[in-house]
């Protein structure tokens, strides 16, 4: 990805290959302004690569897509709209009749602990709360494939771990760990403890033009929780992503 600028071309992202299977949770980090953002928005079919493309079960991606939902680094709920209406946006956007997906729209505020907010406005809810009506809206149509753009990078530390779980609960983490009862999710984030805690697979970024510096499996055993930061092979396995993030 290179973009036009006044004084000059800047490229952004530098020859990515990158495969995701289908259940996997793979974390990016990398430095700020490594692309890490741009790379999902291509994925999304949100921003045209200048070069290359991206293949979402063997189909080229060429704009938007219905199997794609993402979930921003701010909530970005219509300030005017209760919650439940928030969450039902997608449908609208997508051109289909929303009361058709209420019942949905409900579950899955039941699932984050917002049955009884549905009826609230954004300015009512902490911006924990918002960011999960954010993850039910981004859910509404089940795609299969998700996108998260450093979502709970904003939150305060117990927050975000009260969301990293809630995330994994979502995800699938308390089922019988068959991926194939799972979404796939990318995950961008600056936190490394974050990555470790969530992904399957770490995939290290180098500086701008943001390329793939190096991949580093996650072996921990699932399910993961708060206990998972107890295990030495977390340390370890922070501490060599560190190391691969700080020599890019």
């Amino acid at each position: 990805m290179t973009y036009a600028a006044s004084s000059g071309p800047v490229e952004a992202l530098r020859d990515i290959s990158l495969g995701v299977e289908r259940g996997e949770l793979v974390a990016l980090v990398g430095p700020s302004g490594c692309g890490k953002s741009t790379l999902l928005r291509i994925v999304a079919g949100l921003r045209a690569a200048t070069t290359g493309g991206v293949l979402i079960d063997g189909r080229a991606v060429r704009g938007p897509l219905a199997e794609v939902g993402m979930v921003f680094q701010a909530p970005v709920l219509l300030h005017w709209r209760r919650i439940l209406d928030n969450v039902l946006l997608p449908a609208e956007l997508a051109g289909r009749d929303p009361r058709r997906y209420r019942d949905r729209a409900r579950q899955l505020l039941e699932l984050v602990g917002l049955a009884d907010f549905a009826a609230k406005l954004p300015r009512e809810l902490s911006g924990g709360m918002q960011q999960r009506a954010s993850l039910c809206r981004a859910l509404l149509l089940d795609p299969p494939l998700l996108l998260m753009d450093e979502p709970f990078g904003a939150l305060d530390a117990m927050t975000r771990d009260e969301m990293n779980l809630e995330l994994l609960r979502v995800w699938g983490e308390t089922r019988d760990g068959s991926a194939g009862s799972r979404k796939t999710i990318l995950f961008v984030t600056h936190s490394i403890p974050e990555a470790v805690l969530l992904a399957d697979r770490v995939v290290v970024m180098t500086p701008r033009p943001g390329r793939v510096a190096a991949v580093f499996p996650v072996a921990l055993p699932r399910p993961r929780g708060i206990h998972t930061r107890a295990d030495p092979r977390f340390g370890e396995l922070c501490v060599e992503i560190y190391t691969a993030l700080t020599s890019a």
